[in-house]
């Protein structure tokens, strides 16, 4: 994308993120908590409107926590319902999309949360605003330049950003992406379109996630988005391509349902799409990197590409933060795409798994074992855990958890169940000793501000060496409480 650099009203900061969807805030909240200058332009006048990425995941549901937003999600949402199928108007019994699990000490958030996307992000948003932060509607990205000490992006409205870096999180068809020459790779999973939609039925209870069997045409279902009086609808198209109007929504329900179309009082947003599973060649170019959608693309099967999605902004936002402002070296932003890419490769072929039927929505879609062990960050191995690991919430005597203690921007070791001392460490870095835990044996443990063991070991040894390459700092750390039981 061509940038031509004329003296017009600009403005500068730390890193422009290219577009407001669930990844973009995300980014933008983990920035701005970190105290690291943060623009998210839109290029839209406002939030995506509907329900799409519906379900959030156990893992990212830790991430939320970890933000401050997740009391205002579980006000928001709920748990998914039991699916209820129907045929030619009559209920034929119940059948369970999930393999139910049950919260723990280790596992606070046992199953999916269902929550509309278009209120995820006003949580997001609301949290980044509280942070001083905001968006900048109606500013689409127009050109964009990258030099050795920066990137700068022109907007249609005439106005040029300077920026130190630059994320793009602006959707499957990424403007950002393209520009870079960055190929996507990948495949149509399904041949079928599909027609989502967010409508109201009040005549159709709430109690069951609706699943209509569709024949030749194809299925249609409804679930009910907690927190609205709204369903989402989505149907598959094995002929033709689907009506978005809302004649031809109602439509579709009155062909595949008991219902008529006049029981659909109010169609609130549709769209139409083709499953398709695809992976970027590259998650960065220089300065620039590409988050969500603009990095992968998922089948909606199996609720994984907004978790995979605000992940990546989870992941990237520490590695920027400690970069920024803590002295960290470059290199370490090369390991963004080194930990996620292989990460995204995965659920991407669980996705697909899903959506032919070949997987079942279980212990892998709640994304609590993902994890980067044999990662270019994963240094030793302790008790229970090798470090790559997601570092287990437990209870503590005072009553706390171990999120807790992890919640915040810094780094977290853990002398868990020793006495081993640790070496005097840099600012970012925050020290608590507490007993043996099941969940993590004994030994030291450096937990990531993304809440993975960095680093772990017995001893101190080779604990500075891990910390030079992630959080040099200069300023030791000040004592803090020990907690024991």
């Amino acid at each position: 994308m061509a940038l031509n650099i004329v003296k017009e009203p600009s403005t500068g900061t730390d890193v422009l993120v290219v577009g407001a969807g669930p990844t973009g805030l995300a980014l933008a909240v983990d920035l701005a908590r970190r105290g690291v200058g943060v623009l998210v332009t839109e290029r839209t006048d406002g939030l995506f409107p509907g329900s799409r990425g519906k379900g959030l995941q156990p893992r990212t549901m830790e991430v939320l926590d970890d933000l401050g937003v997740v009391d205002a999600v579980l006000a928001a949402g709920g748990p998914a319902p039991m699916g209820m199928v129907w045929q030619d108007g009559e209920r034929l019994g119940e059948h369970d999309m999930f393999d139910r699990a049950r919260p723990s000490g280790a596992e606070p958030y046992g199953e999916p949360w269902l929550l509309p996307q278009w209120r995820t992000q006003e949580i997001l948003l609301a949290r980044l605003r509280e942070l001083g932060g905001d968006v900048a509607f109606g500013q689409e990205v127009t050109g964009l330049a990258q030099d050795a000490d920066g990137v700068t992006a022109r907007l249609a409205t005439g106005t040029t950003v300077r920026a130190r870096y630059a994320v793009a999180a602006d959707g499957g068809r990424s403007t950002v992406r393209s520009a870079l020459g960055i190929a996507m790779h990948g495949e149509d999973v399904d041949p079928a379109p599909v027609l989502v939609a967010d409508v109201r039925v009040p005549g159709l209870d709430r109690d069951n996630w609706h699943m209509f069997g569709g024949g030749d045409a194809g299925y249609l279902a409804l679930c009910p988005l907690p927190g609205t009086e709204d369903f989402q609808l989505v149907a598959q198209f094995t002929r033709g391509r689907p009506d978005t109007t809302p004649e031809g929504v109602r439509a579709v329900v009155a062909a595949r349902t008991h219902l008529t179309a006049d029981q659909v009082t109010e169609v609130r947003w549709a769209s139409d799409f083709r499953p398709r599973a695809a992976l970027a060649e590259r998650f960065r170019d220089g300065r620039i990197f590409l988050a969500g959608d603009a990095a992968h693309l998922h089948s909606p099967a199996g609720g994984q590409g907004l978790n995979t999605s605000v992940q990546d902004a989870y992941n990237l936002g520490w590695k920027l933060g400690q970069v920024l402002l803590e002295g960290a070296p470059e290199a370490l932003l090369d390991t963004y795409e080194e930990e996620r890419l292989p990460v995204a490769a995965h659920m991407l072929g669980l996705s697909t798994r899903i959506h032919h039927g070949t997987a079942r929505r279980g212990a892998e879609t709640r994304q609590l074992g993902l994890g980067y062990r044999g990662g270019p960050l994963a240094d030793g191995s302790a008790g229970a855990l090798v470090a790559g690991d997601r570092a287990p919430d437990g209870r503590l005597p005072d009553g706390r958890r171990i999120f807790d203690l992890l919640r915040g921007p810094h780094f977290t070791l853990l002398a868990v169940g020793t006495d081993a001392e640790p070496p005097t460490l840099p600012g970012p870095v925050r020290f608590h000793r507490i007993d043996a835990y099941e969940a993590y044996g004994e030994g030291l443990f450096l937990v990531r501000p993304d809440g993975y063991v960095g680093w772990a070991g017995e001893t101190a040894a080779g604990l500075d060496a891990h910390l030079s390459r992630v959080a040099p700092g200069v300023t030791p750390t000040l004592a803090t409480p020990t907690l024991r039981s």
